[in-house]
């Protein structure tokens, strides 16, 4: 996302400089564009809600040049509200609220609202579902059932994985996502359902745990919710050359679990050479870790 002027000019248009800078807006040389782009971003807001009546215009050119321009400042803006979410909230921060204010940094035009409805009803089929008095490994099959083979919700391609797997959005219009967003999924409508289910935020690989007072199962929502013990956990990680340490199935707390979701997107823009999101990621990451 390209940033801007550190002290947007204020001074509005005249009548005349819109209609010649509309016209510049369409011209075919790109360096015109952009120049004309700066000097139409410079202008600060008032400029956005300027071109966001030629946002649906019928000149196709016209059309995508200003939905450009005011994506860039509702970009700028989701990135600010964001960031003062993560300043404003300490470890036990509404994770689902960010993770949404997260993705909107991506997807401005996404509706929250809309998307919260859809895990509102994930949870609420699943309350007809769901024997709540049936033993939680049967409760937990019919979660599965539900998610991965109606729902169709399926573990991306490690070696493949793109930006779009991390944010929760795509991953629900998708259906596919990492390890961490198919686990926050699970999480977020176990969460409805009232059932006694966290986030363990274990290197290598999220999981979700559910735990009574007589038993605690780990919940491999990346496998198509693939049930473990914690001696099967402890093998992984002796499997990944890492020594156990009892912290690793412990629950992560909603912060570092977000900041666990900005560090895995950090590594995918890096990876695909995507330097602009990884430096915004980067502000992002800076911010929950303080």
């Amino acid at each position: 996302m390209e940033a801007t002027l550190s002290k947007p000019r204020s001074d509005p248009f005249t009548a005349g400089e819109k209609q010649a800078l509309v016209k510049l807006l369409v011209d075919d040389d790109p360096e015109v564009y952009r120049a004309i782009r700066g000097e139409i971003v410079s202008r600060g807001r008032p400029a956005a809600e300027w071109m966001r009546l030629y946002s649906l215009c019928s000149d196709p050119a016209l059309r995508r040049r200003s939905q450009e321009i005011v994506r860039h400042f509702d970009r700028g803006e989701a990135d600010r509200e964001f960031l003062e979410f993560c300043q404003r909230n300490g470890e036990d921060l509404d994770l689902e609220v960010g993770c949404w204010l997260l993705a909107r940094t991506r997807h401005p035009e996404i509706n929250i609202e809309g998307y919260r409805a859809v895990i509102d009803s994930f949870a609420g089929a699943l309350l007809d579902i769901i024997d709540f008095g049936a033993e939680p490994e049967g409760m937990l099959a019919d979660i599965n059932d539900f998610l991965f083979r109606r729902e169709r919700f399926q573990g991306c391609n490690r070696d493949k994985a793109t930006p779009g797997d991390g944010y929760l959005n795509q991953v629900v219009n998708e259906r596919r996502g990492d390890d961490l967003n198919l686990g926050l999924i699970y999480l977020f409508v176990c969460q409805r359902l009232g059932l006694p289910v966290a986030g363990i935020g274990m290197p290598g690989h999220f999981l979700c745990r559910f735990q009574t007072l007589r038993e605690e199962i780990y919940v491999d929502s990346f496998h198509k919710g693939r049930l473990l013990t914690k001696n099967a956990c402890i093998r992984f990680l002796r499997e990944t050359g890492r020594r156990y340490d009892e912290r690793f199935l412990a629950p992560i707390s909603p912060r570092q679990t977000l900041l666990r979701v900005c560090s895995n997107l950090h590594q995918v823009h890096a990876r695909h050479g995507m330097t602009e999101e990884r430096d915004r990621i980067q502000r992002h990451i800076i911010a929950l870790s303080r």
